[in-house]
């Protein structure tokens, strides 16, 4: 840090509210990154390609190159692989603005930067997983989904729309098992996979026979920041965030799991200042945070719904 002459206050840190904008900005999308879970469910692969609101990432997709029989004397037959262009749209965003009051700031005997930085990570986290959580399991694939899901078998049960499945503490395990036979017969990668729990079926899950901690694969703690361990090759997440529906008499969740390769998520911080408040003493904080989701494979995700 370069020296400052004596009586010239650092403006770097304590609770200075002149700080450097582009700092304050890189602290909140770490910030955000550390509580999201989206950060643990999807990729970010494409996150490096986006410059701002509006902006289209083409995504490649890999094609499907026909197995045939061979004979001796039959040649071969060439295919011309074709490949289909997905497209990520970054057409989303959230912003927030506060006031840093002079005085407060310097009376203040906390980090106010990291303290507002910190709730704006949390507060853009619940926003933005809200928003979609309560979108993308509409684009599973449908033989992932619903009470006749299995590409290959056709009847394992999930729970749909009209017939949810009631989870008790007695079938919990049978349940999640099942949304892993979905993915096996997709020949989903088993190393990354996920599901997303809300919070009254973690707490079933833990007076299950699996309160065990060293059962879920974590035997120091159940808990923390949303994990809760892993079964059946599924590492699993609590979110408060999913998706629900009153069908007849019942609230019912949208739940879901899958691979990190099925969904894809870009975001950035594309605008982060200060102005000084023209009404009072202080400076006027905001930020602007884009971002993009899109399920690039709907056979790497499963989708069911259930109640207690």
């Amino acid at each position: 840090m370069v020296a400052r002459a004596a009586g010239v206050p650092n403006i770097g840190t304590g609770s200075d509210s002149n700080f450097i904008p582009s700092i304050w900005s890189g602290k909140l999308v770490e910030k955000f990154y550390l509580s999201t879970v989206f950060a643990e469910i999807s990729n970010t692969d494409y996150e490096g390609e986006i410059s701002g609101m509006g902006a289209e990432v083409n995504i490649r997709t890999t094609p499907t190159i026909a197995i045939k029989d061979y004979v001796i004397g039959g040649g071969i037959q060439y295919e011309r692989p074709t490949s289909s262009a997905l497209k990520l749209l970054i057409d989303k965003a959230k912003s927030f603005g506060f006031e840093v009051n002079k005085i407060d700031a310097y009376q203040s005997d906390i980090q106010l930067m990291d303290n507002w930085s910190g709730d704006a990570g949390e507060q853009m986290k619940i926003a933005i997983d809200s928003t979609i959580l309560s979108d993308v399991y509409v684009d599973v694939a449908a033989s992932n989904a619903g009470a006749s899901a299995g590409k290959l078998s056709k009847d394992i049960n999930l729970g749909s729309t009209g017939s949810p499945i009631q989870l008790t503490k007695t079938n919990i395990l049978d349940y999640l098992i099942d949304h892993g036979t979905v993915l096996d017969e997709t020949n989903t990668p088993e190393e990354g996979r996920w599901l997303l729990l809300p919070s009254w079926a973690a707490g079933m899950m833990k007076k299950s026979d699996l309160k065990d901690a060293s059962l879920t694969g974590d035997g120091t703690s159940v808990m923390r920041n949303g994990r809760l361990g892993m079964i059946d090759r599924f590492t699993l997440y609590q979110s408060n965030n999913l998706s629900t529906v009153v069908d007849g008499a019942n609230r019912v969740t949208n739940i879901m799991s899958g691979h990190k390769s099925g969904l894809t998520f870009a975001a950035q911080m594309t605008d982060m200042e200060t102005l000084k408040n023209p009404n009072d003493f202080g400076d006027l904080v905001r930020g602007l945070n884009v971002f993009g989701y899109k399920v690039v494979n709907p056979e790497s995700m499963t989708h069911g719904q259930i109640y207690k």
